[in-house]
């Protein structure tokens, strides 16, 4: 490693288990899934909702749904609902879905938390009322999601609150997630 410092090496430092599972912390009330899923030469089925086979997940009954989609190179939040859950379902694309938990009552209160949304990994995210989120497009491709909220919309009393996507009342750099690199071909010496 010393001969690498000069060059400003930092050592990677792990972010997963040998069992595959995420050593970074997670916040309470936050739950992944990935989903079964079935592949022929047809195409792939995958279930969106199985309250038998997952009743934590769906531990409030399912009486609302909508679909919204994130364009490329975009983000939608910071978003914090105060008595609605979010339940996130990805159906195509790919997110980082950014957490905060803002509870003071939680045992994570002030943690930061990930999650990438991926076809090939958790397609599921259930967000507890009072945990800010934001999502970042990080495909090519328009991003589509399925949100089964624990409540419905209230057209007179939307449960939201929003803040700007650069406000330092949270503690990430969100800009971080929108890489500006610059690829150059090898030359051809």
């Amino acid at each position: 490693m010393a001969e690498f410092e000069k060059f400003g090496a930092i050592a990677d430092g792990p972010t997963i288990d040998s069992s595959g599972a995420s050593v970074k912390g997670t916040i309470d009330g936050v739950l992944t899934r990935t989903v079964v899923s079935h592949v022929d030469h047809r195409g792939r089925v995958y279930e969106l909702i199985n309250i038998e086979r997952d009743p934590e997940f769906w531990n409030d009954p399912v009486i609302a749904s909508y679909v919204f989609t994130i364009r490329p190179g975009t983000l939608k939040g910071w978003g914090v609902h105060e008595h609605k859950d979010d339940r996130y379902n990805l159906i195509s694309g790919e997110t980082m879905t950014v957490l905060y938990d803002a509870r003071f009552d939680s045992p994570t209160y002030q943690q930061v938390q990930e999650v990438s949304l991926t076809p090939q990994g958790i397609r599921q995210l259930l967000i507890p009322a009072g945990v800010w989120h934001l999502s970042v497009n990080v495909a090519a491709e328009e991003t589509m999601l399925v949100n089964f909220p624990s409540q419905p919309y209230n057209y007179d009393a939307p449960d939201r609150l929003t803040m700007p996507w650069y406000s330092d009342s949270i503690p990430v750099d969100v800009e971080k997630y929108f890489p500006r690199q610059q690829l150059r071909r090898p030359s051809a010496d």
